[in-house]
């Protein structure tokens, strides 16, 4: 079984391509080994004077989506990649602030999650510590600086991958198995950008 993990923050447009790649091959029947790793554009993106945004302030509130997503994974796994993905389209899709709390429970609702526990959970602080050592593990083991990072056998890449699956499976599948191989088998491809987008 391939295992690997893929970076994740709500805000950017690439980590949602690339996470419904992943989400779509799974339920295509891959039996990956997959860990969906928090990552916080808003903590890479402060300036030296700062504070960081696991000690509060105004960027703070950016975190609560991912906080969430991460009280559904270790309490209610049947439900995470369905939440995950809810998520990616709440920001994306319907253009809604996540940094809204009402936004962030209206997709668990939607998706029969019960916001009394996850909120109890959240109030708790596990979740903001958790989210805070795993963003500081992949900085410090891996140099990750962005979403994103596919982790896999002790290589890591940042991936942008331009289009989304739609409901094509294969595609998702033969997607991700060609970064899995690039990454892994191939680390002295270090960057290819095409100078152009496809349209």
């Amino acid at each position: 079984m391939k295992a690997f993990s893929i970076t994740f923050d709500y805000r950017c447009p690439f980590a949602r391509n690339a996470n419904e790649h992943v989400l779509l091959a799974l339920e295509a029947g891959k039996g990956w080994d997959v860990t969906f790793l928090p990552f916080s554009l808003d903590q890479v993106h402060l300036s030296d004077a700062d504070p960081a945004v696991w000690d509060g302030g105004p960027r703070s509130a950016g975190l609560i989506a991912t906080e969430t997503a991460l009280v559904v994974s270790k309490l209610m796994p049947e439900r995470f990649r369905a939440v995950h993905r809810s998520l990616f389209a709440a920001r994306h899709d319907q253009a809604r602030d996540l940094r809204d709390l009402v936004v962030v429970k209206d997709v668990l609702i939607n998706n029969g999650v019960d916001i009394d526990q996850v909120m109890t959970e959240l109030d708790s602080g596990w979740p903001l510590e958790q989210y805070r050592k795993a963003h500081e593990s992949a900085v410090a083991d891996y140099g990750v600086f962005g979403v994103p990072t596919f982790i896999v056998d002790n290589q890591a890449a940042f991936v942008r991958i331009m289009t989304r699956p739609e409901d094509d499976k294969d595609l998702a599948v033969s997607t991700i198995e060609r970064v899995l191989d690039i990454v892994s088998s191939h680390p002295e491809l270090n960057e290819i950008k095409h100078t152009s987008a496809a349209r």
